[in-house]
């Protein structure tokens, strides 16, 4: 069995996935990175609400930034958060 430590930055990893918002921007960020102005606008929610998420997202590792010019780019962090919502999909739709 893993250690304590290693099992609760699982949980916490898991914890990212709990709120819908959340898993709405994995999603779009799994089809192609994206602004901040472009999350807001396709999920109809401001642009701060927004900017929190991310924060948490990038702090657990699910997403990665770049800069463009003024513009930051989010991504997923690697094919890893992209199997654990595919799997999760799959999961649901059983």
């Amino acid at each position: 069995m893993p250690s304590k430590e290693v099992l609760e930055q699982i949980a916490e990893l898991f914890k990212a996935f709990g709120d819908t918002t959340r898993v709405r921007i994995l999603w779009l960020l799994l089809q192609e990175e994206q602004c901040v102005g472009q999350i807001a606008d396709t999920l109809d929610i401001s642009q701060s609400a927004i900017s929190h998420q991310l924060r948490i997202l990038k702090q657990m590792h699910l997403i990665k930034v770049r800069r463009e010019g003024k513009n930051a780019l989010y991504s997923l962090a690697d094919d890893h958060v992209r199997t654990i919502l595919q799997m999760g999909l799959e999961h649901v739709m059983e």
